[in-house]
């Protein structure tokens, strides 16, 4: 059994000067997306790598249909992966006569095209909604041990018929003036 050759375009874009952590991000958007669908979404995408990855999927493309006879919105992101390239090492000057490196980070951008049929997306696949463990309900707390409850508004009456003789008269919180002493007189 032979096994049918694919057809893969691939492009790359070097020395690219963005930081591969902040273009991986961007690039985990369109991995295993159809082309419409990965240019959908870089276009509303607002990182700054979005516009690089962009001109490289555009490329790509035009690779696929000038030199592989293929149609672009046939193909599906089959791979995409940013490496680091080598980094830029500048001084910025600090306290005290101290220096301080810049490093100015640079990655390499490579996306692999292959058509709708032969492509294995190595995407992961969403879990349905549905699928998700449920809570527990809650417990409900136990009512309190009164011997009768009653509605709201029977119970208003109540309670302006029955003075509160039992609640306390508030302490004082200002101070007193201290006694006048009592003069004793002579006579």
């Amino acid at each position: 059994m032979s096994t049918p050759e694919t057809q893969e375009v691939r492009a790359a874009a070097k020395w690219v000067r963005i930081t591969p952590r902040k273009a991986r991000l961007v690039v985990e958007h369109i991995r295993g997306r159809s082309v419409p669908e990965a240019r959908t979404v870089l276009a509303f995408t607002e990182r700054a790598a979005a516009r690089e990855i962009d001109k490289l999927l555009k490329s790509a493309v035009a690779n696929a249909e000038a030199n592989h006879n293929l149609i672009g919105d046939d193909l599906v992101v089959k791979s995409a992966y940013v490496d680091e390239g080598p980094m830029i090492k500048r001084w910025r000057a600090r306290a005290r006569g101290r220096a301080a490196r810049i490093r100015k980070r640079t990655c390499h951008i490579t996306l692999t095209l292959a058509p709708a049929t032969t492509a294995t997306v190595t995407r992961a696949p969403e879990a349905p909604a549905e699928e998700k463990p449920k809570r527990a309900p809650r417990k409900k707390a136990a009512p309190k041990a009164k011997a009768e409850t009653k509605p709201k508004s029977e119970a208003k009456p109540e309670a302006e018929e029955k003075p509160k003789a039992e609640a306390k008269p508030k302490a004082a919180t200002r101070k007193r003036a201290p006694a006048k002493k009592k003069e004793e007189s002579d006579s």
